[in-house]
């Protein structure tokens, strides 16, 4: 076995048990778009049961955004040949996000209502996991594309719940480089369904992606070093918000406490980006 395949099939066995990702008897919904992430997640995922005491169920799922009927084809030919319990949703949600009603963010769009599909699907089949493609560059570019664009620092959970747990999203790719999955996902022979989609080359996160790019090429520790700052963020060196009187009065309050040399502090409170 070459070293990209033992590494990857590490750093995914390393993410379902540093983050608690896949449990024993789990039904778990597996989003395949056709792209290289998502049929190596798939094809893994499979294989990954026949090494471990555990056993979970998956089920393949396309969500079609109606851009052409060949795609869809394509994979559920796939599913049926390498015996893949598998879903396909015809949708028109990408024709939707892409009309004339919505010109300025297709993106966001199509994303929201596949993912609505995606969950609803899941709810039908009784499975209350749905596992993800994203790999651990798509981790560090969503978090620069928030910094950019949305003036919050935030990001993507390798586990995250919706409707108070009714439905676990889990990113089992998250520690794994997309350099890596290129790689194995053509020394296994995976076919790869490319997209249609008409913004695939015009959105931001092609911008931050190119950007990041650059200086991985330039120091090989820095997709490393970008992922890990994400879990380490010292708050004492980061200014309060602007635009909050509250914030403002906060760090004056911690302020004086520090000057009294009290230890007492208020309890710090999670959040959990949507």
């Amino acid at each position: 076995m070459a070293y990209v395949d033992q590494e990857v099939r590490r750093l995914m066995g390393k993410a379902i048990h540093r983050y608690g990702l896949i449990e024993d008897g789990d039904r778990i919904v597996v989003a395949v778009s056709g792209g290289k992430d998502s049929m190596l997640l798939l094809w893994l995922l499979r294989e990954r049961l026949r090494r471990i005491p555990i056993k979970y169920e998956l089920l393949a799922v396309h969500v079609d955004p109606g851009f052409e009927a060949e795609s869809a084809d394509r994979l559920e030919e796939f599913f049926k040949r390498e015996g893949f319990s598998h879903a396909i949703l015809r949708t028109d949600h990408g024709l939707k996000a892409h009309g004339p009603e919505n010109r300025e963010n297709p993106c966001f769009l199509c994303s929201r209502l596949r993912r609505t599909a995606l969950f609803k699907k899941a709810q039908e089949l009784g499975c209350r996991k749905v596992a993800l493609g994203h790999n651990q560059d798509d981790f560090n570019e969503t978090f620069f594309i928030n910094i950019c664009y949305a003036a919050q620092v935030a990001g993507i959970l390798p586990r995250q719940e919706f409707f108070g747990g009714e439905v676990t999203v889990i990113r089992p790719l998250a520690l794994v480089p997309a350099e890596k999955v290129e790689r194995l996902c053509g020394r296994l022979g995976l076919p790869v369904v490319p997209t249609c989609c008409p913004s695939v080359h015009l959105n931001r996160r092609r911008e931050i992606r190119d950007l990041l790019n650059n200086l991985y090429r330039n120091n090989r520790k820095v997709r490393g070093n970008i992922f890990h700052a994400m879990s380490h963020v010292n708050l004492e060196y980061l200014p309060p918000p602007l635009d909050s009187r509250d914030a403002r009065s906060k760090s004056g309050q911690a302020a004086n406490r520090n000057a009294k040399g009290r230890e007492d502090h208020e309890p710090e409170t999670e959040h959990l980006p949507h």
